[in-house]
């Protein structure tokens, strides 16, 4: 087992004077169960129940009180309760909807103790047949690892402290850094992978478990779907998503189906719940605040690049490069960018937008937007002169200010250019292991 970044959010949730029940979501296999079972190590006593075994989704059917609720799980785990620091994790809670309903009166009758739910399922759940007590909890999302999470993992410590104690990263450690970076982008982080493959240090070993993980989120449609029509759809979705990811798709006839707009989006949108793809829609902002144009068509992501490289057949192409922005027209670079992004935030509210500016004679696209303070940053992901990144051009001479962001395989540097217009801004060049520190580097970036 090796530490998670949510261990350290975890840790700010149990120190709240005015602590809720934390619910815990992400997709499945993301390493949920684990996190809380390390996290448990902080406390006195730890309940652990797990909603799929019936004998433990039963006490929560009885409808007990919830001081005798509490008296019987206690009593169904042979402890006793004591005056101490106490968690009960409550796993897989969506088999369950009384268990649920449970989670504001641990809030209001037992404040002492320290409630955590989860469930791999639960995403599709929120706001159906399941109701949330609004106000009486709060949310953590955890996702696949990030970079940094993957250098922890590999025991890559000297790694791991000069991305995130050493700023500006010096020259001497680029080409160590992007080649672990690279390594990162073929494997993902889908934490099984990672352990198999801090373990084995081979990547050809890892394509069983690959596989392990598809066909499990194939046979879970099932789960999602309300009947066997919306089945077929979903399964349809996933098996497709992967070869439209990058690409700004159109949900009628999404991957050369028959199906109608309706029926497949809301097969996509049912994937989205679960945390298995997302769906990045446009804006046409420069300025906050951030409005995204759901009438426009989304660009799509999936959960993890490794399972992406994996399902799509890019693993060769990404072995014999050295420039992932070169393989599948950039799109993994892309996806592995947007990954990072993503890793950085565990709100359920935060989401990835990118910018179009679309007129009838010419169109502009730039790969992320991110909000940095009061300002609304341009990221792009690209190779090759700053003096191409056209529609980045585009971009600075709307904006109200006259700072963006290049992310790339060259190292670290600052240049100060004119846009086709004329305009000065600042371009903020990023090699992709600091994808996932571009606030601490903006940071830097203004105090030069």
């Amino acid at each position: 087992m090796f530490k998670r970044d949510v261990l350290e959010k975890l840790s700010a949730w149990a120190k709240k004077d005015q602590r809720k029940p934390l619910i815990l979501r992400g997709a499945r296999q993301v390493g949920k169960t684990t996190a809380v079972n390390m996290f448990s190590k902080q406390f006195d006593q730890y309940i652990y129940l797990n909603l799929e075994q019936n004998e433990e989704k039963k006490i929560f059917e009885q409808k007990y009180p919830i001081k005798e609720l509490v008296s019987a799980l206690f009593f169904h785990k042979n402890q006793e309760r004591r005056k101490s620091k106490t968690l009960i994790f409550i796993d897989e809670i969506q088999s369950c909807p009384p268990a649920v309903a449970y989670l504001r009166f641990f809030y209001e009758t037992f404040p002492d103790l320290y409630i955590i739910a989860a469930g791999s399922l639960l995403e599709t759940l929120i706001n159906t047949h399941i109701s949330f007590p609004v106000g009486r909890v709060e949310y953590l999302v955890m996702k696949p690892l990030s970079f940094k999470e993957f250098l922890n993992a590999i025991d890559e410590k000297s790694s791991l402290d000069m991305i995130k104690h050493t700023i500006p990263a010096p020259d001497f450690a680029h080409e160590k850094l992007l080649k672990h970076f690279h390594t990162y982008s073929i494997i993902g982080g889908m934490p099984e992978i990672v352990r198999q493959y801090a373990e084995k240090r081979d990547i050809l070993v890892l394509n069983n478990l690959f596989d392990s993980l598809i066909v499990s989120y194939l046979d879970d449609v099932e789960k999602y779907a309300r009947n066997r029509t919306m089945e077929q759809v979903i399964r349809h979705a996933v098996s497709n998503a992967f070869y439209e990811t990058g690409d700004r798709i159109k949900f009628q006839g999404f991957g050369n189906s028959n199906y109608k707009s309706r029926e497949m989006g809301e097969a996509l949108k049912v994937l989205e719940k679960a945390m298995l793809i997302y769906l990045l829609y446009p804006s046409s902002s420069v300025d906050l605040p951030l409005m995204p144009n759901t009438k426009k068509s989304p660009r799509l992501q999936v959960l993890d690049t490794g399972m992406l490289n994996y399902f799509t057949g890019l693993q060769k192409d990404l072995f014999g490069t050295r420039n992932i922005d070169s393989v599948y027209q950039g799109k993994i670079a892309e996806h592995v960018v947007g990954q990072e992004l993503l890793a950085q935030n565990t709100s359920p509210l935060y989401k990835l937008h990118f910018w179009v500016r679309e007129k009838k004679q010419s169109s502009a696209e730039i790969d992320f937007l991110i909000q940095y303070e009061h300002l609304l940053i341009p990221i792009e992901v690209k190779s090759g002169a700053s003096g191409r990144l056209r529609s980045l051009h585009q971009f600075i001479d709307r904006a109200p200010h006259n700072y963006a962001v290049r992310i790339y395989s060259g190292q670290l540097k600052i240049d100060q250019i004119k846009t086709l217009n004329g305009k000065d801004f600042i371009l903020l060049n990023l090699p992709f292991y600091l994808s996932g520190c571009i606030a601490e580097y903006l940071d830097w970036l203004m105090q030069q």
